[in-house]
């Protein structure tokens, strides 16, 4: 959390780019707040600050209805090494839904106590605190944004039973789940949408042109100004599309046909997609040092990691674009979608009559079961990568890789590089795409190379050694340098 003193200045001048890093809890009304809540600015004397919602909510404050808590970016939401990071990416993946924190703890590799103990240091509330909070404001937010029913709302929250959910959130939220109903203004109406916000600045226009050039025709459409994709067993398709608000520093969540069991998924894979949850602000001040990255910041303030919708998709995606270019690698994947991806006849009877458009969004990517023994050589390629993409899918199964959330950067790898076909190169954009993980940096790249070496292609081993002093956010590097090589080859053209 920033000192009391940036926070001062943070909260008088409504600053979005502290967004989610501290909470104002204002004592003489018992509520807390986002830096940027329009309301007046309380006294100093009467604040206190605190570096979570739980830790506010755990201190008997409840959440403003004004500036609305659930909508603020998470501080240490993005992948990373330590043990809070990783405990949090598996507590937002569900982890304590179902298991008890000592498993939480044997998954982050230390004792039950400690993980409360240093839980307690950097986030002010215990694991099970922070579990319960992102419950209760992912509810609010539905409360206030959908017309979900509340039985519904109780179970997107993670709640089986609605007394519990009822009780649970009027401890956590001060009020009734139906009194938040009868707060809010204009009643929504059409798809439900959730609105994802983020800290300043995002480049969402350089997002969409990178994930356009990957899009894979009938599982994703990539236009302009939005992404749209159909998710969910064939017969059972959630349609979703995101967009940006022109006012506000969000994204817009359109959900279609979704399972309400299913949103805190959907909507944590978003925010992973499009980085929702990074402090550009750290990653800045490490990269301006190098004066290459000081002109790439300048370029492009906004620029992020853009990740993908599912691991195992991304793993076979860069197994594909091995030795070849990003365009021959999306044919490619283009061919193995319509070869062995499951067909959604559902979406072509649901849009008949509404989208036409949603129709084209037909196909499931094949699981790891249908590519086992699949012979893709008949898609066009050679019979290593096919072997190799046989293994990565068998691995998958038997659980000798897998693509959940908490994972360290060099377990990460060193499962990946054990198969053979896949090296480091492979291995860190992997981590990059489908874990997002914020220090991922494949020095075998040759464009970073080249980059680094001014004209001339540094080693590896140089390479890697060049990057040191950028942990942890090397992915950021990578973004950043792969754009600069595009403008440089533009001006020669």
């Amino acid at each position: 959390m920033p000192s009391p003193a940036i926070c001062d200045r943070a909260r008088a001048a409504k600053d979005a780019r502290f967004d989610g890093l501290f909470f104002t809890a204002v004592r003489s009304t018992g509520i807390y707040c986002r830096p940027v809540c329009p309301a007046p600015t309380p006294k100093r004397s009467n604040v206190s600050y605190y570096p979570t919602a739980a830790a506010a909510t755990a201190d008997g404050y409840r959440p403003c209805l004004r500036c609305r808590p659930e909508l603020s970016p998470e501080a240490h939401a993005r992948g990373g090494e330590d043990t809070v990071q990783r405990a949090l990416a598996l507590i937002a993946d569900g982890a304590l839904q179902d298991a008890s924190i000592e498993t939480l703890a044997t998954q982050v590799g230390i004792g039950s106590r400690q993980l409360r103990r240093v839980f307690l240091a950097r986030t002010g509330a215990t694991p099970i605190a922070v579990h319960t909070t992102r419950r209760l404001l992912l509810a609010k937010q539905l409360l206030t944004e959908t017309t979900l029913p509340v039985t519904q709302v109780a179970l997107a929250a993670g709640f089986n039973s609605l007394r519990r959910f009822n009780t649970a959130f009027l401890e956590g939220c001060g009020m009734a789940p139906t009194a938040i109903r009868r707060q809010r203004g204009e009643t929504p109406s059409g798809a439900l949408t959730l609105r994802l916000g983020y800290r300043p600045p995002l480049d969402f226009a350089a997002m969409l042109a990178f994930l356009a050039r990957r899009a894979i025709p009938g599982i994703e459409s990539v236009g302009a100004d939005s992404y749209e994709r159909v998710i969910g067993a064939t017969g059972a398709s959630t349609w979703i599309r995101v967009t940006a608000s022109r006012t506000k520093p969000e994204l817009l969540l359109e959900i279609s046909d979704a399972d309400p069991r299913a949103i805190p998924d959907i909507v944590r894979r978003v925010r992973r997609m499009f980085d929702l949850d990074a402090d550009l602000a750290a990653v800045h001040a490490i990269l301006r040092v190098e004066p290459l990255l000081a002109k790439a910041l300048r370029k492009r303030p906004g620029l992020r990691v853009p990740c993908g919708w599912d691991g195992f998709e991304i793993a076979v995606r860069a197994v594909l674009g091995q030795q070849v270019s990003v365009a021959s690698a999306t044919t490619l994947a283009r061919r193995m979608v319509e070869t062995y991806g499951e067909q959604r006849t559902d979406m072509r009877e649901r849009s008949a009559c509404s989208d036409l458009s949603r129709a084209e969004l037909d196909r499931m990517f094949p699981t790891p079961e249908r590519l086992r023994y699949a012979p893709l050589e008949s898609i066009g390629l050679p019979k290593s990568r096919a072997a190799t993409l046989r293994t990565l899918a068998a691995a998958v199964i038997e659980g000798r890789v897998h693509f959940g959330p908490g994972q360290r950067l060099d377990a990460f790898v060193e499962s990946m590089v054990a198969l053979p076909g896949i090296g480091p190169w492979t291995a860190h954009y992997i981590a990059m795409r489908a874990l997002g993980h914020p220090d991922a940096f494949p020095a075998g790249d040759l464009v970073l190379q080249q980059m680094l070496g001014d004209g001339k292609r540094l080693s590896e081993r140089a390479t890697e050694a060049r990057s040191q002093s950028w942990r942890p956010w090397r992915a950021y590097t990578v973004l950043h340098l792969w754009h600069l090589s595009n403008d440089l080859a533009k001006e020669k053209r």
